[in-house]
């Protein structure tokens, strides 16, 4: 089973709208941020809609921080490549 229908499902089993697992697994986007609302629902079985959209923004904001780290690490690199490729001051004649 697909883990979005997998997501939707499992929200509509705990009596919300089908429209409100759509929107959710939208919001998510990855599978793991996927997997992870899905334990989340399970571990916490939590009662309130404002419970699982608290969860939603830390799951996303986790996931943003992940991707703003590796860019950042990406960039780094380029940027280390560059400087060692560029000839010391001690090579000058």
């Amino acid at each position: 089973m697909e883990l979005r229908q997998e997501l939707i499902r499992a929200l509509e089993r705990m009596g919300y709208d089908r429209h409100f697992g759509e929107a959710l697994a939208n919001e998510l986007r990855t599978e793991r941020a996927m997997r992870r609302m899905l334990g989340y629902l399970r571990q916490a079985n939590p009662k309130r809609i404002e419970d699982i959209a608290d969860e939603l923004v830390a799951i996303c904001d986790e996931r943003d921080r992940w991707a703003e780290k590796k860019a950042a690490e990406w960039f780094n690199s380029k940027y280390n490549a560059y400087l060692n490729s560029r000839p010391t001051s001690n090579d000058d004649p």
